[in-house]
């Protein structure tokens, strides 16, 4: 997420707000979003941080505001001018804003107990739903099982949504599935493809492009414009990934498909 540089006259901050709270500064990013960015140094104390001030952020349904998103470290506050001055019109909009923001941030507390849901997603692993497995596991000095044996064998967090609609990022994974990315992406990825990268889980919710290897691939939907909720995971989530086969996946991949 970029953001600009701080306008004169607004709030610009930066301090910790108890032991476990990962320092951060309130920035405007154009002139209707207003971003807090989290120190990135300790990423996953960073992202838990920013899916709880996202959380608090909606629930306080501050006046004006269009949309909250966080990011793997931050969050992005989206509003509208107009209203946040509707009564005070020698005020700026973004200074408002700003004093409510921090006044939430001052409610943050990391506990490791914030996730809003655990969700079980089934992945046919290898084969022709998972091309790269193989490899992933040369490179990683395991044998396929093992990898599919690590990559299930605990839950993680869905650490955001970004890149395309409904697509999360999701960690961190065991040490022992650090890789890098792809030297050449693919061009089209098929949609439900489970990728593996930097000890990171990524879902391709459509038919996209993507340097992530392929380790398998689930039969649920990420995404659906006509779902009343579109994504089906959120940044804060718990995810486990469970093991199914070939005649799993294509059943569950029907039932998915029926309206």
């Amino acid at each position: 997420m970029t953001t600009l540089a701080n306008q004169a006259g607004c709030l610009n901050t930066a301090i910790e707000v108890d032991e476990q709270m990962p320092a951060w500064s309130v920035q405007p990013c154009g002139d209707r979003c207003l971003v807090v960015v989290f120190d990135e140094r300790d990423v996953a104390r960073s992202n838990a941080a920013a899916c709880e001030l996202a959380r608090l952020l909606i629930e306080a349904r501050l006046p004006g505001v269009s949309d909250i998103v966080p990011s793997m470290a931050g969050v992005g506050v989206h509003y509208d001018p107009a209203t946040l001055v509707l009564n005070r019109p020698s005020a700026h909009a973004w200074d408002i804003l700003a004093r409510q923001v921090e006044a939430v941030i001052g409610e943050v507390r990391i506990t490791g107990g914030t996730a809003t849901r655990e969700v079980v997603i089934p992945v046919c692993y290898g084969g022709e739903y998972g091309e790269d497995l193989e490899d992933v596991a040369r490179q990683c000095k395991l044998t396929q099982d093992e990898v599919i044996a690590i990559h299930s064998g605990s839950s993680v967090s869905v650490l955001m949504l970004g890149f395309a609609p409904g697509h999360p990022y999701i960690g961190m994974f065991d040490k022992r599935l650090q890789i890098g990315r792809r030297t050449t992406p693919r061009t089209a990825v098929p949609r439900g493809s489970i990728g593996l990268a930097n000890r990171q889980t990524v879902i391709y919710p459509s038919v996209i492009p993507g340097g992530w290897s392929l380790i398998g691939r689930t039969p649920l939907s990420m995404f659906s414009a006509h779902r009343e909720i579109p994504c089906l995971l959120n940044a804060g989530d718990r995810i486990r990934f469970k093991p199914i086969t070939r005649e799993e996946f294509i059943a569950l991949e029907a039932q998915e498909a029926q309206p």
